[in-house]
């Protein structure tokens, strides 16, 4: 359901983290001695539908007040299916939000919070990739043109051939690190994921690729007529959660101590 708690006194401090990486609604008790947060949320990926899917967004807060043994709601965003489209909505506590994506357009979201929209999904008279999941600085790779690169730390976007694509590549939540590469346009191939995300699923003949996790986008599938069941699920989402004194999205002390 979640990764393992994991915290330590330093300095009479607390620091630690804890991520969420399964699709579904939890509880996040704050621990003792501890007084604020950081919060990255990323938003399902879209699924193929008719093109690519979008890849999610990204979202992040610092110093997010929270009272030690009070509960907090995290929810995290499934990506969407092969043949529905639409991944969900990533939040923590109503705050920061990694908005999921549809298979055309990456969905606006709102609020106070820093984090990119991820990348648009190829036509399938185009490349037919997923779009990358949005980085910490910039947004995912777009695929509507032979795929690009992610920006800010962002998924790369997956590339194709003959309506046929590569799944968008997902986003890590240990803070910002190098761009996803574009996927290979002569092979399908699926775009690599940034700061340490997960590639996007490569395309086999007329079945789209799988998003990676976390947030890519889908590739379309030209089989069956439109694609359905051969159009790539988008990646999940996910929302990490990290304090303790100096640390702070986007790169600040942000692995896992």
């Amino acid at each position: 359901m979640f990764a393992a708690l994991n915290s330590f006194q330093v300095g009479g401090g607390v620091k630690g983290q804890e991520a969420f990486t399964t699709p579904g609604t939890f509880s996040w008790t704050a621990p003792s001695g501890v007084s604020s947060v950081c919060v990255v949320a990323v938003g399902g990926g879209g699924g193929g539908v008719n093109v690519g899917g979008a890849g999610g967004g990204l979202g992040y807060t610092n110093n997010i007040a929270v009272v030690a043994g009070t509960s907090y709601t995290v929810i995290v965003g499934a990506g969407g299916a092969s043949a529905s489209g639409a991944g969900g909505n990533s939040s923590f506590a109503g705050g920061p939000s990694g908005n999921g994506a549809t298979e055309v357009s990456q969905v606006s979201y709102g609020g106070t919070f820093s984090g990119t929209g991820g990348g648009n999904g190829g036509s399938p008279d185009g490349t037919g990739g997923g779009g990358g999941a949005g980085g910490y600085s910039g947004a995912g790779g777009d695929a509507r043109v032979a795929g690009t690169g992610g920006g800010g730390g962002g998924g790369g976007a997956g590339a194709g051939v003959g309506a046929t694509g590569g799944g968008g590549g997902g986003v890590g939540l240990l803070g910002e690190g190098s761009n996803g590469a574009a996927g290979n346009n002569a092979t399908n191939g699926g775009g690599g994921g940034g700061s340490g995300g997960s590639a996007g699923g490569q395309g086999i003949s007329t079945t789209g690729g799988a998003g990676g996790a976390y947030g890519g986008g889908g590739g379309y599938g030209f089989g069956g007529g439109g694609g359905g069941p051969n159009n790539g699920a988008g990646g999940n989402g996910a929302v990490r959660i990290i304090w303790g004194a100096g640390r702070a999205f986007p790169s600040t002390n942000t692995g896992d101590v």
